[in-house]
């Protein structure tokens, strides 16, 4: 039975990173996946529904060109090509995953991991007939969809009539009609690609908003922008069935249904807790999820877990950060985790960029707060660059002692901007400091500057 300092148990973002991490400090690494390296965000999640989007926005460009003064005649989307450039941008992604646990020394095994228990040694973990032993563990199990028990929902997936992330996300053909059960960022995402690829969309959300706890401003703006393009969207309704090529909801107390050739659920994620013997080491679950403390500690010593199977914000860059506090506490290296200041993004067109707190969530706290709300008119990029363009950027700063505490926008390059925001709030940086920054212009991230300029 081979020893290794370190075992970790799912190969997604938390888990290859925090082994490489681990593997770079000296510890004897073993990495197991089940699947394919780079778990859900790599194979079926963040990047390959970002290379659809990008597909999709580059068709919008051609077909809105006479606006900037381009005709580009008419232009099509070959979603058979589209779902081959996904997979060579994916297949190109993973194979760098596994060369970097090559070049740094983690022994990689991919097949099934189940935990057997501890041992005198440490934790024993069976995979493919072998059990290998680990002094410390690092449990990166990642989540899985959501299937609640709607009548037909189960069926649907059997039969290939409703699908979740990972099979839209292969889909070679074009729905001419495509329900979306769930307003948030998947959901979202995959509506703003099938609608700009021609399918006729709707979105069923339970919610009386989209996209979750975005700003609510903001995802009003949002839902008017893709209602405008024709995507469909009905909330606060419930689905009571799906099939027979429809999705039947309730809405306003009245039953309702709408015509699908394809369904998405997108309900939502939960985390993997069972199929891998997690029980034999009697860890302590909260909400469903693996309860981790700030150093990213289990119940059970020398056990630790990271990424979406702990429950607290199911985004790949958490769990990248979540890895690194585990791996440094067990060389020890003082490291805590902290959740005040996780960028979250919602990469339709136009993007949207959140970070802290909202202002009703900081409201909430206690904090004495002043909003700016800007046009994004304001930056002279941003004007050039959007036709029409109706972008706003929110700035939540703490008036005791001067500070951001959110900044939540909508807005091309949102994505690629909050982390300077993200920054503001992790370095609790005072608005004077802040203010002596020097922005390069014309851009589209100097609008917070102004932001910042506008506070009383």
């Amino acid at each position: 039975m081979e020893l290794f300092d370190l075992i970790v148990l799912g190969g997604g973002p938390g888990g290859y990173n925090a082994a490489e991490k681990a593997a770079k400090g000296g510890l004897k690494t073993l990495l197991i996946e089940k699947r394919a390296l780079g778990g859900v965000c790599l194979n079926e999640g963040c990047i390959p529904s970002k290379a659809l989007l990008y597909s999709a926005k580059v068709l919008d460009y051609c077909h809105h060109g006479e606006a900037y003064g381009v005709t580009c005649g008419e232009a099509t989307i070959d979603q058979k090509k589209v779902i081959a450039r996904k997979a060579r941008v994916v297949k190109t992604l993973v194979s760098g995953v596994a060369s970097k646990m090559k070049k740094n020394g983690v022994k990689v095994v991919s097949a099934q991991g189940t935990i057997q228990g501890r041992g005198d040694e440490g934790f024993l973990v069976e995979a493919e007939g072998t059990v290998y032993c680990g002094k410390q563990m690092l449990i990166c199990a990642g989540s899985e969809a959501v299937v609640p028990p709607i009548p037909g929902l189960r069926e649907g997936l059997a039969d290939g009539f409703v699908l979740t992330n990972r099979e839209i996300l292969d889909l070679d053909t074009i729905p001419e009609k495509l329900v979306v059960i769930g307003g948030g960022v998947i959901g979202l995402e995959m509506a703003s690609y099938f609608n700009s690829v021609g399918s006729k969309v709707t979105v069923v959300e339970m919610l009386d908003k989209i996209a979750g706890p975005t700003d609510r401003e903001i995802s009003n703006i949002l839902m008017n922008d893709y209602a405008k393009k024709g995507i469909t969207f009905k909330l606060g309704c419930k689905v009571t069935e799906v099939g027979g090529g429809k999705v039947t909801f309730e809405e306003n107390g009245q039953t309702q249904s709408v015509e699908a050739d394809k369904v998405l659920c997108a309900i939502g994620r939960r985390p993997v807790t069972t199929g891998y013997g997690l029980e034999t080491l009697h860890v302590e679950l909260e909400r469903g999820a693996i309860k981790t403390d700030e150093f990213m500690k289990t119940n059970v010593a020398g056990l630790y877990a990271a990424g979406d199977v702990n429950g607290k914000i199911m985004l790949a860059h958490t769990a990248y950060r979540e890895g690194e506090v585990a791996v440094n506490n067990m060389l020890g290296k003082k490291d805590r985790m902290r959740y005040n200041a996780i960028p979250s993004v919602i990469y339709t067109n136009p993007e949207v960029g959140s970070v802290g707190e909202t202002e009703e969530s900081a409201k909430a706290k206690g904090y004495d707060v002043e909003t700016v709300n800007l046009s994004m008119l304001y930056s002279g990029r941003y004007v050039a660059e959007n036709e029409g363009g109706d972008g706003i950027v929110k700035v939540i700063v703490d008036k005791q002692y001067h500070r951001v505490l959110g900044v939540h926008m909508i807005a091309n390059y949102a994505a690629e901007i909050i982390y300077g925001a993200a920054m503001m709030i992790e370095t609790e940086a005072t608005l004077d400091n802040l203010k002596e920054v020097v922005f390069p212009h014309p851009t589209v991230c100097e609008v917070i500057r102004e932001a910042l300029f506008e506070v009383q």
